[in-house]
């Protein structure tokens, strides 16, 4: 069986049934998912809008990046150290 890809508006749409009534063993047979997946996805979603996870998903990115740098400039610094120290 192939693993269904779901988008972000996909899990939200998914997770605000439950939150408006609807029992949650509906909900995840409606959706084709497992039990485990529903609470994987409230745990990561709950409470929050599209927006919001879109907005958090930029912010990791860009973290990533930011970090990625961080570790270039650091051996970039490290080496130039090295250099700095032999000549002298």
């Amino acid at each position: 069986m192939r693993k269904k890809r779901f988008s972000v508006e996909q899990m939200i749409g998914v997770l605000k049934q439950a939150e408006v009534g609807v029992p949650v063993a509906e909900v995840i047979r409606k959706a084709g998912i497992s039990e485990q997946t529903f609470y994987r996805w409230k745990a990561k979603y709950a409470g929050l809008e599209v927006d919001q996870v879109r907005q958090m998903a930029q912010l990791q990115e860009e973290n990533l990046r930011l970090k990625q740098l961080v570790a270039e400039l650091t051996l970039d610094k490290t080496m130039l150290q090295d250099v700095l120290s032999k000549k002298w």
